[in-house]
């Protein structure tokens, strides 16, 4: 029996990563060609019903795939935007909520305000997986994907807190509104200390106690459901707790991560998220057969309807907020007008069109119980549930197949920083360099006389930073710097390929270990990675 699970783990894994090339040489983001063939898959006559358990995703996938978000979240960009993306992330869920709510409990026949609400909860969160995954590769404004990343990470906690408040309503059929307010600020308070109270635990600990990168990583594995855990046991917000603990671990882990833990748990948590991703949404196209064998008090034509309205109203909600949390501020603060330059039009629709619902959507869908307490069947399950799954296909594979050509007709550049990137991390080289070559010649002179080993370090400094002169010299004709850019990129990679061509013949050889060689083809390998970046595509 485990002999026929291990298999079929490995074909399943196998079939998903050649999906995965494909739609890589077709240039459709995986997440949406991942979900479009898992909805051809499950078509397939014979094809074994595949049901999500909410539990898995909520304890197994969520904590790790939150915790890289926002370990990788920008301090500074999310400071920098944090009125909007709170905004968004808080105001606009429970805005939607209440659209959602009043909307369907009018058009669904037999459908209460508070099972709208449990609708609302499910459906009004855009996806941190979906944003991350399908803006990755493509060209949009920082500003714009600094605020989508930074809403995501967020919205889920608050758009599960109203989830919880509107199922505990329609079990107990009453809903007291200070009482949720007052639990709301309980949880994620609650949620944000136990995710820093166990950040900084872990961050100590590793600090304190002598390890090595392969036991670190596997911290790092292991603390965000330490974090999600541990605040759900409580029953705090483990959303915000994973979140806010990977933002504090993140911002300090120069403290107490080494070089080598860095590159290794770099390249572990790469590879796992992107499989967990990867999974996620094929998974979500697999589960049309369980979706619609729910519908028996509906039809597949009732449903869609419903969907479509509903999903048209969440999507023309967030245009309208975007543009109200754009405009409305400088209608008020003539100062603003003056101060702050006008905002582009264009920014709001893109934050509006680019907001993807998807597995945390489905997976509170899905968690909604079957039977009631008195153990009649929950009302009006298999509608919500059908109407959060069409959802999903309109703003995942909708909304995500038509941004691309949308951003291409807007035209819209990215304003950036003051300076461009080339430019800071030319100055940043540059003052680095300086403090390095300040160390050798005031702290280690006389080994620079005696050592050639570290007289050699120095003049390679002192190259480096002429180096650093000629790039700010080049910079002064952009068009000059990125034509003498490319060409050395280009000449580099192909000094570095001779190399290892070279290196392969040494290997023929067998005179050299294998351990050294190995170790002159990994710095083969981080020379190359310098020039082209550290990109796992």
């Amino acid at each position: 029996m485990i002999h026929t699970y291990v298999i079929i783990s490995i074909a399943v894994l196998l079939s998903v990563m050649i999906l995965v090339i494909i739609g890589q040489r077709l240039r459709v983001a995986y997440p949406i060609f991942l979900v479009i063939a898992g909805l051809l898959i499950s078509f397939i006559p014979g094809m074994p019903r595949i049901e999500i358990e909410p539990d898995l995703v909520f304890l197994i996938f969520l904590p790790p795939i939150l915790f890289e978000a926002a370990w990788f979240t920008s301090w500074q960009d999310f400071h920098k935007w944090r009125k909007q993306i709170f905004s968004m992330a808080f105001g606009l869920v429970f805005l939607t909520s209440i659209v959602v709510a009043y909307l369907s409990s009018s058009i669904i026949p037999g459908l209460t305000v508070a099972m709208g609400f449990l609708l609302g909860g499910v459906n009004s969160p855009p996806d941190a997986v979906a944003a991350t995954s399908v803006l990755k590769h493509m060209k949009i404004p920082k500003k714009i994907t600094s605020i989508l990343e930074g809403e995501s990470l967020i919205n889920d906690a608050s758009s599960l807190i109203v989830f919880k408040f509107a199922l505990a309503a329609v079990i107990s059929g009453q809903f007291i509104f200070r009482e949720a307010v007052q639990d709301f600020f309980i949880m994620a308070i609650g949620g944000i200390a136990v995710g820093a109270a166990v950040g900084l635990l872990f961050g100590t600990v590793l600090r304190l106690i002598p390890s090595n990168s392969n036991i670190d990583t596997v911290i790092t594995l292991i603390v965000p459901y330490i974090m999600y855990v541990g605040a759900e046991h409580f029953e705090f917000s483990g959303v915000l707790s994973v979140v806010a603990g990977g933002l504090l671990m993140s911002y300090n882990s120069h403290c107490y991560l080494s070089h080598t833990t860095r590159l290794q748990a770099g390249s572990v948590w790469s590879v796992l998220i992107f499989l967990m991703n990867t999974i996620i949404f094929i998974l979500i196209g697999l589960e049309l057969p369980v979706v619609i064998a729910g519908m028996e008090d509906y039809s597949i034509t009732e449903g869609i309807y419903y969907s479509i309205i509903i999903g048209g109203a969440i999507i023309l909600t967030r245009i309208i907020y975007s543009y109200a949390l754009m405009y409305f501020p400088r209608l008020c603060s003539k100062e603003l007008r003056i101060k702050v330059p006008k905002p582009d039009w264009r920014e709001p629709f893109i934050i509006s069109f680019a907001a993807m619902r998807g597995v945390v959507s489905l997976a509170a869908a899905l968690s909604i119980p079957v039977v009631l307490p008195t153990g009649e069947a929950f009302p009006h399950r298999n509608i919500i549930l059908f109407v959060t799954f069409v959802i999903i296909l309109i703003t995942l594979v909708g909304q995500g197949l038509l941004l691309s050509p949308i951003l291409k007709l807007l035209k819209i550049k990215d304003a950036g920083s003051e300076l461009p990137p080339e430019k800071q991390e030319v100055i940043l080289m540059k003052r680095l360099k300086e403090t390095a070559l300040h160390k050798l010649e005031n702290d280690f002179a006389e080994q620079v006389e005696k050592n050639s080993l570290v007289r050699h370090q120095k003049h390679k400094l002192e190259n480096d930073m002429m180096m650093m002169v000629d790039k700010s010299q080049c910079m002064a004709s952009t068009g000059n710097y990125v034509g003498a850019m490319n060409e050395n990129k280009t000449v580099l990679r192909q000094i570095i390929q001779a190399q290892r061509s070279e290196l392969h013949q040494i290997k023929r050889e067998k005179i050299f270990d294998d351990d050294v060689m190995r170790a002159i083809e990994m710095q083969l390998d981080f020379d190359e990675a310098k020039i082209t970046g550290f990109s796992h595509g």
